[in-house]
Protein backbone atom coordinates (compact mmCIF):
# COMPACT_ATOMS: atom_id res chain seq x y z
CA UNK A 1 0.00 0.00 0.00
CA UNK A 2 1.58 3.69 -0.60
CA UNK A 3 1.27 5.43 1.99
CA UNK A 4 2.04 8.85 0.79
CA UNK A 5 -0.81 11.14 1.06
CA UNK A 6 -3.47 7.77 0.16
CA UNK A 7 -7.10 9.19 0.92
CA UNK A 8 -9.96 6.98 1.51
CA UNK A 9 -12.72 9.36 0.58
CA UNK A 10 -11.73 12.64 2.75
CA UNK A 11 -10.35 10.39 5.50
CA UNK A 12 -6.70 9.96 5.06
CA UNK A 13 -5.39 6.35 5.11
CA UNK A 14 -3.67 5.49 9.34
CA UNK A 15 -0.28 5.34 8.27
CA UNK A 16 -0.31 8.55 6.27
CA UNK A 17 -2.43 10.62 8.99
CA UNK A 18 0.61 9.16 11.47
CA UNK A 19 3.37 10.35 8.96
CA UNK A 20 1.56 13.72 8.96
CA UNK A 21 1.09 14.00 12.89
CA UNK A 22 4.73 12.97 13.17
CA UNK A 23 6.17 15.68 10.44
CA UNK A 24 4.63 18.28 12.87
CA UNK A 25 5.48 16.66 16.25
CA UNK A 26 9.07 17.04 14.86
CA UNK A 27 8.95 20.91 14.28
CA UNK A 28 7.37 21.38 17.28
CA UNK A 29 10.42 19.67 18.91
CA UNK A 30 12.67 21.33 16.93
CA UNK A 31 10.96 25.19 18.06
CA UNK A 32 11.60 23.84 21.41
CA UNK A 33 14.63 23.14 21.18
CA UNK A 34 14.98 26.82 19.71
CA UNK A 35 13.36 28.69 22.31
CA UNK A 36 14.95 26.31 24.87
CA UNK A 37 18.48 26.10 24.21
CA UNK A 38 19.31 28.28 20.90
CA UNK A 39 17.20 31.44 22.13
CA UNK A 40 18.83 31.96 25.46
CA UNK A 41 22.20 31.52 23.89
CA UNK A 42 21.64 34.60 21.15
CA UNK A 43 19.13 36.54 22.88
CA UNK A 44 21.53 39.20 22.88
CA UNK A 45 21.17 39.46 19.12
CA UNK A 46 17.51 39.00 18.83
CA UNK A 47 16.47 41.79 21.16
CA UNK A 48 18.91 44.13 18.59
CA UNK A 49 16.60 42.47 15.45
CA UNK A 50 13.12 42.70 17.46
CA UNK A 51 13.10 46.62 16.46
CA UNK A 52 14.84 46.86 13.18
CA UNK A 53 16.67 45.05 10.35
CA UNK A 54 19.72 45.84 8.77
CA UNK A 55 20.20 42.92 6.05
CA UNK A 56 23.98 43.17 4.15
CA UNK A 57 22.68 41.21 1.10
CA UNK A 58 19.33 39.76 -0.56
CA UNK A 59 19.46 36.13 -1.21
CA UNK A 60 17.13 35.03 -4.12
CA UNK A 61 17.00 31.12 -4.45
CA UNK A 62 14.55 28.16 -4.90
CA UNK A 63 11.84 26.52 -3.07
CA UNK A 64 13.91 23.69 -2.73
CA UNK A 65 13.96 22.33 0.79
CA UNK A 66 17.35 21.27 0.26
CA UNK A 67 19.15 24.92 0.25
CA UNK A 68 19.00 26.97 3.41
CA UNK A 69 20.86 29.69 3.13
CA UNK A 70 22.06 31.03 6.28
CA UNK A 71 23.43 27.67 6.87
CA UNK A 72 25.32 27.85 3.49
CA UNK A 73 26.77 31.06 3.87
CA UNK A 74 26.47 30.98 8.16
CA UNK A 75 24.92 33.93 8.21
CA UNK A 76 23.38 34.88 11.38
CA UNK A 77 19.50 36.10 11.60
CA UNK A 78 19.27 39.53 10.14
CA UNK A 79 21.82 39.49 7.89
CA UNK A 80 20.16 38.09 4.73
CA UNK A 81 16.94 39.13 2.99
CA UNK A 82 16.10 36.12 1.49
CA UNK A 83 13.75 35.85 -0.96
CA UNK A 84 12.32 32.00 -2.32
CA UNK A 85 10.20 30.61 -5.69
CA UNK A 86 10.35 28.03 -7.93
CA UNK A 87 13.46 27.85 -9.68
CA UNK A 88 14.94 31.18 -8.48
CA UNK A 89 13.19 33.36 -10.67
CA UNK A 90 13.66 36.98 -11.93
CA UNK A 91 10.53 38.29 -14.09
CA UNK A 92 11.82 41.39 -15.68
CA UNK A 93 10.61 44.41 -14.12
CA UNK A 94 6.46 45.00 -15.26
CA UNK A 95 6.21 41.94 -16.68
CA UNK A 96 4.90 40.51 -12.99
CA UNK A 97 4.86 43.02 -10.52
CA UNK A 98 4.14 40.70 -7.76
CA UNK A 99 6.76 39.28 -4.58
CA UNK A 100 10.11 38.95 -6.08
CA UNK A 101 9.91 42.71 -7.72
CA UNK A 102 8.53 44.01 -4.50
CA UNK A 103 10.96 42.52 -2.79
CA UNK A 104 13.34 43.82 -4.66
CA UNK A 105 12.52 47.33 -4.45
CA UNK A 106 12.21 46.93 -0.85
CA UNK A 107 15.48 45.54 -0.34
CA UNK A 108 17.33 47.81 -2.63
CA UNK A 109 15.36 51.27 -1.45
CA UNK A 110 14.25 50.69 2.06
CA UNK A 111 16.83 48.40 3.56
CA UNK A 112 20.20 49.63 1.14
CA UNK A 113 21.33 46.22 0.63
CA UNK A 114 25.09 46.23 -0.89
CA UNK A 115 24.39 42.67 -2.84
CA UNK A 116 21.89 40.74 -4.67
CA UNK A 117 22.78 37.20 -4.85
CA UNK A 118 20.67 34.66 -7.70
CA UNK A 119 21.07 31.25 -5.98
CA UNK A 120 20.85 27.74 -8.61
CA UNK A 121 21.24 24.81 -7.71
CA UNK A 122 21.78 21.23 -8.18
CA UNK A 123 19.45 18.70 -9.17
CA UNK A 124 16.68 21.34 -9.41
CA UNK A 125 12.96 20.24 -10.19
CA UNK A 126 11.84 23.79 -12.03
CA UNK A 127 15.06 23.42 -14.05
CA UNK A 128 14.09 19.69 -14.84
CA UNK A 129 10.61 20.42 -15.46
CA UNK A 130 11.52 23.40 -18.32
CA UNK A 131 13.20 20.32 -19.84
CA UNK A 132 10.32 18.07 -19.63
CA UNK A 133 7.26 20.41 -20.20
CA UNK A 134 5.15 17.48 -19.93
CA UNK A 135 5.57 16.67 -16.41
CA UNK A 136 4.29 20.26 -15.45
CA UNK A 137 0.29 19.23 -16.95
CA UNK A 138 -2.05 19.93 -14.22
CA UNK A 139 0.53 22.70 -12.53
CA UNK A 140 -0.63 26.00 -15.24
CA UNK A 141 0.62 28.29 -12.32
CA UNK A 142 4.05 26.58 -12.53
CA UNK A 143 4.14 26.47 -16.10
CA UNK A 144 3.38 30.25 -16.70
CA UNK A 145 5.89 30.77 -13.54
CA UNK A 146 8.76 28.74 -15.92
CA UNK A 147 8.31 30.83 -18.67
CA UNK A 148 10.90 33.11 -17.46
CA UNK A 149 13.57 30.37 -17.70
CA UNK A 150 12.48 29.88 -21.18
CA UNK A 151 15.80 32.46 -22.31
CA UNK A 152 17.83 30.05 -20.72
CA UNK A 153 15.99 26.68 -22.01
CA UNK A 154 16.65 28.02 -25.61
CA UNK A 155 20.23 29.10 -24.69
CA UNK A 156 20.97 25.95 -24.34
CA UNK A 157 19.08 24.19 -26.68
CA UNK A 158 20.81 26.42 -29.33
CA UNK A 159 24.75 26.32 -28.09
CA UNK A 160 24.93 23.27 -25.62
CA UNK A 161 25.76 20.02 -27.16
CA UNK A 162 25.68 18.28 -24.29
CA UNK A 163 26.07 14.57 -23.81
CA UNK A 164 24.05 13.70 -21.36
CA UNK A 165 20.88 14.66 -19.40
CA UNK A 166 22.78 15.33 -16.30
CA UNK A 167 25.17 17.74 -18.29
CA UNK A 168 21.79 19.39 -19.96
CA UNK A 169 20.22 20.12 -16.92
CA UNK A 170 23.52 21.18 -15.10
CA UNK A 171 24.03 23.63 -17.90
CA UNK A 172 20.75 24.90 -17.93
CA UNK A 173 21.05 25.35 -14.21
CA UNK A 174 23.31 28.00 -14.77
CA UNK A 175 21.79 29.77 -17.88
CA UNK A 176 19.28 30.01 -15.97
CA UNK A 177 21.12 31.76 -13.30
CA UNK A 178 22.32 34.17 -16.18
CA UNK A 179 19.02 34.78 -17.37
CA UNK A 180 18.01 36.02 -13.83
CA UNK A 181 20.77 38.11 -13.65
CA UNK A 182 19.84 39.60 -16.72
CA UNK A 183 16.56 40.05 -15.58
CA UNK A 184 17.11 41.42 -12.54
CA UNK A 185 19.19 44.33 -14.57
CA UNK A 186 16.07 45.71 -15.92
CA UNK A 187 14.61 47.08 -11.79
CA UNK A 188 14.87 50.59 -12.60
CA UNK A 189 16.18 50.54 -8.51
CA UNK A 190 18.19 47.70 -9.26
CA UNK A 191 19.89 50.06 -12.51
CA UNK A 192 20.48 53.17 -10.70
CA UNK A 193 22.08 51.35 -7.59
CA UNK A 194 25.07 49.44 -10.37
CA UNK A 195 24.98 52.21 -12.19
CA UNK A 196 26.38 54.28 -9.00
CA UNK A 197 28.94 51.40 -8.07
CA UNK A 198 26.38 51.56 -4.95
CA UNK A 199 25.14 47.83 -5.48
CA UNK A 200 27.06 44.51 -6.61
CA UNK A 201 24.94 41.46 -8.23
CA UNK A 202 25.96 38.30 -8.02
CA UNK A 203 25.20 34.84 -9.85
CA UNK A 204 25.83 31.36 -7.59
CA UNK A 205 25.00 27.57 -8.31
CA UNK A 206 25.29 25.33 -4.94
CA UNK A 207 26.07 21.61 -5.61
CA UNK A 208 24.24 19.56 -2.96
CA UNK A 209 26.35 16.95 -2.83
CA UNK A 210 29.71 18.39 -2.38
CA UNK A 211 28.45 21.73 -0.84
CA UNK A 212 30.88 23.35 -2.95
CA UNK A 213 29.75 27.31 -5.21
CA UNK A 214 30.52 27.93 -8.33
CA UNK A 215 30.12 31.79 -9.19
CA UNK A 216 29.06 33.97 -12.67
CA UNK A 217 32.07 35.66 -13.69
CA UNK A 218 31.14 38.05 -16.19
CA UNK A 219 34.39 38.71 -17.85
CA UNK A 220 34.75 35.50 -18.39
CA UNK A 221 32.00 34.13 -19.40
CA UNK A 222 32.32 31.18 -17.23
CA UNK A 223 31.58 29.47 -13.75
CA UNK A 224 34.11 29.48 -11.27
CA UNK A 225 34.62 27.61 -8.03
CA UNK A 226 33.73 30.51 -5.07
CA UNK A 227 36.59 29.21 -3.30
CA UNK A 228 39.09 29.51 -5.92
CA UNK A 229 42.38 31.68 -6.30
CA UNK A 230 39.42 34.20 -8.53
CA UNK A 231 37.28 36.05 -7.44
CA UNK A 232 34.24 35.50 -9.59
CA UNK A 233 32.75 39.01 -10.56
CA UNK A 234 28.84 39.60 -12.02
CA UNK A 235 28.91 43.30 -11.47
CA UNK A 236 28.57 45.24 -14.47
CA UNK A 237 31.42 48.45 -13.84
CA UNK A 238 29.65 51.39 -12.71
CA UNK A 239 29.32 54.26 -15.09
CA UNK A 240 28.57 57.17 -12.36
CA UNK A 241 30.51 56.12 -8.96
CA UNK A 242 32.30 58.99 -7.59
CA UNK A 243 35.80 59.16 -7.30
Amino acid sequence: MNSTASRTGNTLRPVAKDQAKAALQQLLQGFRRFRQEVYPQQQALFKRLASAQAPSAMFITCADSRIVPELITQSDPGTLFVTRNVGNVVPPYGQMNGGVSTAIEYAVLALGVQHIIVCGHSDCGAMKAVLNPASLDGMPTVRAWLRHAEVARSVVADNCNCGSSHETLGVLTEENVVAQLDHLRTHPSVAARLASGQLQIHGWVYDIDSGSIRAYDAASGNFLALDGDEQPCATPQPRYASA
